[in-house]
């Protein structure tokens, strides 16, 4: 099992890569951290900073900087608690709505063309193995 491991941690290791085969030079308009914030509030809805914090393991001060970068940028904004609670919750704006999805798309047509070829059967056993895998570390 140790060399099945050693070959899956090569194989992550080299998926860095595929963003430059995918994309060539396109700039990207979103930064990494505020791409994955902004799409947890486009699933989840309204979330406060703790509860950012614990869905993706972090501190939160780590993600009260990630999220100070959203509110500046007019991508998130503070809002009462809708369930009435008493932290105030991040909601994704129609600007962030905009470039997220601008980003997705970007991302997509990426992963595209590095997957041309792939049957359905072989799309669907990556996505299910991939899902596994971030299963495994959520847990």
């Amino acid at each position: 099992m140790r060399d099945e491991i050693a070959d899956i941690e090569r194989e992550l290791m080299l998926i860095g890569r595929y963003k430059e085969l995918a994309t060539g030079h396109e700039e990207r308009r979103l930064e990494r951290s505020s791409y994955i914030l902004l799409r947890r509030l486009e699933a989840e809805g309204p979330m406060s900073i703790g509860q950012l914090a614990q869905a993706f393991n972090l501190d939160t001060s780590t993600v009260n900087r990630q999220t100070a970068v959203l509110l500046r940028g007019g991508l998130a904004e503070r809002i009462p608690d809708p369930e009435g609670g008493m932290a105030r919750k991040l909601r994704i704006t129609e600007e962030g709505m905009r470039q997220v999805t601008q980003e997705r798309d970007w991302r997509l047509n990426g992963l595209a063309t590095v997957l041309k070829g792939w049957t359905p059967e072989e799309l669907a056993s990556f996505a299910e193995g991939l899902a596994h895998f971030n299963a495994s570390i959520e847990h």
